[in-house]
């Protein structure tokens, strides 16, 4: 069967992940792809099929993932109502009795087990959790995607805000001289997602792909967005003050000093993955600097 009758579907087809996965399978293979969101009606990508579907629903998921190849998991652990394992285990299960022969999962590192059980980072490892699921499947082809710091996150749920000097920048539970944060464009996960469907024997037997742009600490940030004119501060705060800004900074102030202690990748993965990641996405990550002069 050639790539062009082989259906990829993708999950969480209009969110930031999956997004830039159709958009990548889309330029850059003949692949057929099939979206999924649960409201399809408001769809508008690029996708050639769009299904309504519900990781939380398994017969719809079975439905939607009928005679397809591939399929592109990712679970959004801040969405109210989700748990990360149920929902994960939901989609394996249903990839499974649908024939799927490739599934890609969008994993993290696992802060419980790098960490001794120090840090509790559930947004990192439930998904982590998820892998020896994945593993034990007995899918044909299976591969790991590591998606790290998105740059995009300093234009939404980390944007500098204007502080009490009148400054504007960021107040954060982690060192600024800690060059413990792996980052990359969001955008670019699509080609990683698409190069390992495209060679499976690259990259489908449980290889994981972490997208490395830059590895930087606030003072690089700083630094990088003074060159460009852009004037920022930073002010480091506890961490059990920080927990007390608004709901969920208790989990975001135990991953910074996860990150500060072990790193966004924890030590797990390196430059043999990061440079294989780079080898089947076809493509050199953005940096931050690139970036940033177009964004920020």
């Amino acid at each position: 069967m050639s790539n062009s009758e082989k259906i990829i579907v993708v999950m969480g087809a209009t969110g930031q992940q999956g997004k830039g996965v159709v958009n990548s399978l889309k330029a850059k293979t003949d692949f057929s792809v099939r979206a999924v969101t649960r409201a399809p009606e408001n769809y508008k990508g690029q996708a050639d099929q769009v299904v309504k579907a519900d990781l939380n629903d398994t017969e719809s998921l079975e439905a939607a993932f009928e005679g397809a190849y591939g399929l592109f998991l990712v679970t959004n652990f801040w969405e109210q109502g989700t748990n990360e394992m149920t929902q994960a285990g939901n989609a394996i299960g249903a990839a499974k009795k649908a024939g799927i022969e490739h599934i890609v999962w969008s994993t993290l590192p696992d802060v419980k087990d790098i960490s001794g059980g120090k840090w509790d980072v559930p947004h990192f490892t439930d998904k982590a959790v998820v892998d020896a699921l994945i593993r034990a499947a007995g899918f044909k082809h299976y591969t790991f995607v590591i998606a790290t710091f998105f740059y995009q996150n300093f234009l939404s749920s980390l944007a500098p805000q204007i502080q009490q000097d009148g400054s504007t920048g960021w107040v954060l539970p982690i060192a600024r001289n800690s060059k413990s944060i792996h980052m990359m464009d969001i955008n670019q996960l699509g080609d990683t997602v698409a190069g390992a469907l495209v060679n499976p024997n690259l990259a489908g037997q449980g290889q994981y792909l972490p997208i490395v742009g830059d590895l930087m600490s606030f003072d690089d940030i700083l630094a990088t967005l003074e060159k460009q004119g852009k004037t920022y501060t930073f002010q480091q705060v506890p961490s059990d003050l920080f927990a007390t800004f608004f709901p969920g900074a208790r989990e975001l102030a135990e991953m910074f000093a996860y990150f500060q202690e072990y790193t966004y990748l924890g030590g797990r993965f390196g430059a043999e993955e990061i440079v294989l990641e780079q080898k089947v996405a076809g493509r050199i990550p953005t940096h931050f600097a690139d970036w940033a002069a177009d964004n920020m």
